[in-house]
């Protein structure tokens, strides 16, 4: 549309759009990369849980607090329980939370576990101040996958 609008343009828009394009493809690559080598395939959220496609499409599985993005304000005792028996069975060493959370679940499961709380940024919001910096969907996606790496390996 942008090309048909700006005639003048549409070289450099069409070549912006095959930059981002390879961008994306290599985001993809690396995502495939970290969890066909990751030690484990589970990940846990101590959170809503707005990833199920995300999880599908590279052949992981999880657990968490929350199903979707639930409206519950509190996930159930058993289901926390249940996260604290996997962690620790399974010795997961990462617990994700999504941005703008009260990470309060997050939080107790670590502090039962000794896991690391991790951010895995479901990119729909963003703070003032990433904004004000400039943060771009792949920076936060970059960080994913450093977070998905750690997740699975350590």
């Amino acid at each position: 549309v942008l090309s048909v609008l700006d005639v003048d343009k549409a070289p450099q828009f069409s070549e912006n759009a095959d930059l981002y394009i390879a961008e994306l493809d290599k985001l993809d690559q690396e995502f495939r990369e970290v969890a066909a080598q990751g030690k484990r395939k589970n990940v846990v959220f101590g959170d809503r849980f707005p990833f199920l496609y995300f999880i599908k499409t590279y052949g992981l599985a999880y657990s968490a607090a929350f199903p979707g993005c639930s409206s519950e304000s509190e996930p159930s005792a058993k289901t926390v329980a249940y996260l604290l028996d996997k962690v620790k069975k399974e010795r997961i060493p990462a617990i994700f939370y999504i941005e703008f959370s009260n990470q309060k679940i997050a939080d107790t499961i670590c502090a039962e576990t000794g896991a690391e709380k991790l951010l895995f940024h479901s990119c729909h919001n963003v703070t003032p101040e990433e904004m004000q910096a400039g943060i771009t969907y792949l920076d936060l996606m970059q960080n994913n996958v450093r977070n998905l790496r750690k997740a699975l390996n350590t």
